[in-house]
């Protein structure tokens, strides 16, 4: 459960004697879904189906194109991703790995055919002189030639979608009867943790920084869904976190770039694949540290520390508005 609310007193920080969730009305009152054990258990399963539901959603419309269905169901598995980590604490070790394994490979099915969509646009707006541009144009033209066809990336989608729909009932079987808060907190935080350590390794690593995005963003996913059953104060923090990913996404794009130039160089002079990799390195080097700066402040707490201030947000959120000056005059008239 959310923890009880402190009150102030002239000798200092004194708990008030009950939990928060026992002011939301009278009794027999609905609980919110985060004060109430079984409604959040409900809750983190459906948001779960969801996300594998759009999944398979992306999986049968190709309408948009295949870049667009890929992203789609690319997003969709973080998602899956990040509520199997909120609940990860409740699962045994065996059936929490099971169902992660099967989103890693979900997801990594489809990487492939990501990168084929966001390199060229990645590559048209890296400021390249005339030779790094030929350059890039032949390794573009290499990586046309084995892309593979829509049918293919077509069934790569659906049989993402299956193997990630699976696992919905495999959660639900596995998960106790109830979740309380602590469950949730103890996610939070876990992968709070992840992501503030990988911005710090970071520095000086490329593999670091996108792991740091990687763990931010499905912390961004958590907390939205947190938000929507809280209130305004977790959504500002959802907010903050949510740009700052965003802010790194230009330099995840180059890092993905590097490694595809090097796939798909094939009949490219070394010397001048070396040029282009100087040139991706000088920009992506720049995003990097700048990414790390805008993000300094959002993970200078500690995870307990962070999550104590969720919880406080949710506290917030969820109390029952204070008595307007009406209500106090009235209770007046009648003292």
């Amino acid at each position: 459960m959310v923890p009880a609310m402190s009150t102030t007193t002239e000798n200092g920080v004194e708990p008030v004697r009950y939990a928060e969730h026992e002011k939301l009305g009278p009794l027999g009152a609905s609980h919110p879904v985060l004060h109430d054990d079984a409604r959040l258990r409900a809750a983190l399963i459906g948001e779960f189906r969801a996300a594998v539901g759009d999944a398979h959603a992306a999986a049968t419309k190709l309408d948009d194109g295949a870049p667009a269905a890929v992203h789609a169901s690319r997003k969709a598995l973080r998602r899956a991703r990040a509520i199997l980590s909120l609940v990860a604490s409740a699962l045994p070790k065996s059936e929490r790995r099971a169902v992660l394994d099967a989103l890693r490979e979900a997801r990594r099915g489809l990487s492939s055919t990501r990168d084929h969509a966001v390199a060229p646009d990645t590559l048209a707006q890296l400021p390249l002189g005339p030779d790094e541009r030929e350059t890039a144009a032949r390794i573009l033209a290499n990586a046309t030639e084995a892309m593979p066809p829509i049918a293919e990336i077509e069934q790569l989608l659906q049989a993402s979608a299956k193997l990630a729909a699976t696992q919905a009932d495999a959660l639900e079987a596995a998960l106790p009867a109830e979740l309380g808060w602590r469950v949730v907190e103890r996610g939070i935080r876990a992968i709070y943790a992840e992501a503030r350590d990988a911005r710090r390794d970071a520095k000086r690593s490329t593999r670091a920084f996108h792991q740091w995005r990687r763990r931010s963003k499905e912390l961004v996913y958590q907390l939205e869904l947190i938000a929507k059953h809280a209130g305004p104060r977790v959504g500002l923090i959802h907010a903050t976190l949510d740009g700052i990913t965003d802010a790194a996404s230009g330099a995840v794009d180059l890092i993905m770039l590097r490694e595809f130039v090097r796939t798909y160089a094939q009949g490219v002079d070394e010397a001048q694949l070396a040029h282009l990799e100087t040139a991706i390195d000088a920009q992506l080097g720049d995003l990097m540290k700048s990414a790390r700066k805008a993000g300094r402040d959002a993970f200078d707490r500690n995870a307990t520390k962070f999550a104590k201030h969720l919880a406080k947000a949710v506290a917030k959120d969820l109390a029952p508005p204070s008595p307007g000056p009406e209500h106090d005059a009235g209770d007046a008239d009648h003292s």
